[in-house]
């Protein structure tokens, strides 16, 4: 169902803020990887404002959706938009990284609220999620469950392990999603892991697929429906996006993979944004 136009600029102020906050917490910080969180806001916004089952106040409501951050070192993505939803306060996000945190470099189940499971050790994400998936199944409860992949990640061999068992357990209570920015901490993934044709791959795995623009609402919300309507096979959304979407200096850029701005350029980033809305 396509977005109510007030839905759909709602849900591009709200990510407009996600960014902001990454910029200001990675910056806070000294450390981070604000380039991948960028390019992943837009979806992880659409995943919690529109498309999830979940409530803050009752995290253990019966049939609530859940959600992996495989690609964990772009936390400050997913923290920006778990106190903006109301898991903790907005206060905590100037606490990222910092001795006695509950916002770690990477997340974590035992510190953040909101958090389901630890990620960040790159290729397990989907291997849980597919394991939630089935024990949904079993207890035939009402849950979807989401994980979000980086496209230099699918080099590794455990995910690969994961989409065989979900295609063949036909788990369509699952849908991944690819943040498909194209670069990774040593460059274009063609250059260090060619991983294309990314989506006849997952096809040859029992996978349905759907290629959706990572940055418009509309596309993506179509492409969650399209997933949400899918029976008898998960569903992978290709996301395309922009790696340090929203920052001139940081779009498309390899370097800000792990780098974070300095406090100057975080004033013209922050202004940029600002402009944007």
């Amino acid at each position: 169902m396509e977005l109510s136009t007030e839905k759909e600029q709602e849900l591009k102020q709200i990510a407009t803020q996600i960014r902001k906050d990454i910029i200001e917490m990675t910056t806070t910080a000294g450390s981070g990887h604000p380039g991948g969180s960028l390019s992943c806001a837009d979806i992880i916004t659409m995943l919690y404002f529109q498309r999830m089952k979940i409530d803050p106040e009752n995290r253990n409501m019966a049939g609530h959706d859940r959600f992996i951050l495989s690609k964990g070192h772009c936390a400050p993505a997913w923290y920006a938009v778990l106190a903006e939803k109301g898991f903790f306060p907005r206060e905590e996000l100037k606490k990222l990284r910092t001795f006695g945190s509950m916002l770690q470099g990477h997340p974590s189940e035992r510190f953040t609220p909101g958090v389901d499971v630890a990620s960040g050790s790159l290729g397990q994400g989907l291997s849980v999620a597919a394991g939630m998936a089935m024990a949904a199944r079993l207890d035939a409860a009402d849950t979807r469950v989401y994980a979000l992949l980086g496209d230099g990640e699918i080099a590794e061999g455990q995910v690969w392990e994961a989409a065989m068992s979900a295609g063949h357990y036909k788990l369509d209570n699952l849908c991944a999603i690819i943040d498909n920015n194209g670069l990774q901490i040593d460059g274009r993934i063609e250059d260090v892991m060619d991983s294309n044709p990314i989506d006849e791959k997952w096809r040859s795995f029992n996978w349905h697929v759907v290629s959706a623009d990572g940055h418009d609402m509309q596309d993506l919300n179509r492409a969650f429906d399209e997933a949400e309507q899918t029976k008898g096979k998960p569903t992978m959304i290709i996301a395309k996006t922009i790696k340090g979407k929203g920052v001139s200096f940081m779009e498309n850029e390899a370097g800000y993979h792990g780098k974070t701005a300095t406090p100057e350029q975080a004033e013209q980033a922050l202004a940029e944004l600002s402009a944007a809305e």
